[in-house]
């Protein structure tokens, strides 16, 4: 039997309004909070040399997972209002994870 391959995907916005995007992150994690098919964990990245670029780096268990996740029309929501905030549309990149690496 196969283990399911860990998915991510990597969000990349640039906003003016990261407060207001941080209080609607915050609004999603209390609902993803414990779902089987939620995320397994967020990254949130500033970009240095671009001070109003973000990129959102979400693992899911699986593709499946997240394809589920995507499928709810809570997720729409959230991504429809977080695009509002955006002063660029969203891109999104989606990944295997092929390898990790824990050195701490």
């Amino acid at each position: 039997m196969n283990t399911p391959q860990r998915f991510v995907q990597i969000l990349e916005f640039e906003t003016d309004s990261i407060d207001d995007l941080r209080a609607l992150a915050e609004e999603g994690d209390r609902r993803l909070a414990g779902l089987p098919d939620g995320p397994a964990r967020r990254l949130v990245l500033k970009d240095r040399s671009r001070p109003n670029r973000y990129l959102v780096v979400v693992e899911f268990d699986s593709y499946e997972e997240a394809v589920r996740n995507s499928d709810d029309p809570q997720t729409g929501k959230f991504a429809h209002a977080m695009a509002a905030l955006c002063t660029t549309p969203p891109s999104f990149t989606d990944c295997d994870v092929v390898d990790t690496a824990e050195y701490r």
